[in-house]
């Protein structure tokens, strides 16, 4: 019975990656998928191969962005696949591939066949986007390394490893929980009764009930967690990344998923650096240091040479 539901189990999870990675239903029962390339292409896989002459036709194709349906997309050039399957779009502009675009295709032609024509959504990948949010806000847009946020708690609790993990994991779950709060709140009250001048206040009252609200749930259900924990829960209050999330995520749109991924990758980030301090502060008790830049001189010291490292993730595309 066991391996049954474990079988049921692992066929669930498998149908759900298959859906964050290959994306949904293009809507036309010859086409079997849709995708940007690069900053000015746009790919479609046919079921089967498609006429040459009909592919080549520039006429048979027209697209735009799904916010602007009155900005027409210019096709510069269309390249056709040795198997005939697989067709590339080519711009004369660069897409704003973080819009979905809408792709008009004229009465597709098979084999001398006449397939319909189809209208179609391109986007990116849903579970790509989400990645492309959290490994941004844990390394490319390290809230410590590039925003420099929340520098107090950081030089504070990176002393030594143990200490650093504590906090990090700590500060991972409350942001976690606080961000998702504030998203309900934002999208279903602040802003339907406009009253986003209140960001501010409400997000940091927000924050400190999570805090409160996850020490006082560790108290009663997992007192040796809550032991654990100690000092942490509380520091979390004093840390600003714990504000800057909730006020990105209202500032963005973000929907719910992308707000989690957002604080799941701050909170991560912030604990990559606490960890990576810490190893090196440790480090540092042993080595030979000027006395005039013992403690928190040399401490900013190494903090800007991680800074500087953390400059090499600038620009980088992950989706």
């Amino acid at each position: 019975m066991k391996s049954i539901r474990s079988y049921h189990l692992l066929v669930g999870v498998l149908l759900i990656a298959a859906l964050f990675l290959t994306g949904c239903e293009t809507g036309h029962k010859f086409v079997k998928k849709t995708g940007f390339k690069d900053t000015d292409k746009i790919v479609i896989t046919f079921a089967g191969p498609v006429d040459e002459a009909w592919a080549s036709n520039v006429a048979n194709f027209s697209a735009y962005e799904k916010p602007d349906p009155d900005i027409v997309l210019t096709v510069k050039e269309i390249v056709l696949s040795s198997d005939k399957t697989k067709l590339t779009l080519i711009f004369e502009a660069p897409l704003n591939t973080g819009e979905a675009h809408i792709l008009n295709i004229k009465n597709i032609m098979s084999e001398g066949q006449d397939m319909g024509a189809a209208m179609l959504t391109v986007k990116k990948l849903y579970f790509g986007v989400l990645m492309t949010i959290l490994i941004g806000a844990a390394l490319i847009n390290n809230f410590v390394f590039t925003k420099y946020l929340g520098l107090c708690v950081f030089f504070g609790c990176s002393q030594k490893r143990s200490t650093a993990i504590g906090m990090g994991i700590v500060f991972t779950v409350v942001i976690a929980f606080a961000a998702t709060m504030a998203w309900a709140l934002y999208q279903f009250v602040l802003k339907p009764y406009q009253l986003t001048f209140l960001n501010i206040v409400v997000f940091i009252g927000l924050v400190s009930l999570s805090v409160q609200g996850v020490d006082t749930i560790l108290r009663k259900v997992n007192p040796i967690l809550f032991k654990a924990f100690g000092v942490y829960l509380v520091l979390v209050i004093a840390n600003c990344i714990a504000i800057a999330v909730p006020l990105m995520l209202a500032d963005n749109e973000y929907t719910g998923w992308e707000s989690f991924s957002l604080a799941l990758g701050a909170g991560i980030g912030f604990l990559i650096a606490l960890f990576m301090m810490a190893c090196v502060r440790e480090k540092l008790e042993l080595a030979k240091v000027p006395p005039s830049f013992k403690g928190l001189p040399i401490a900013f010291v190494v903090a800007g040479l991680f800074a500087l490292a953390f400059l090499g993730f600038s620009g980088l595309s992950i989706y």
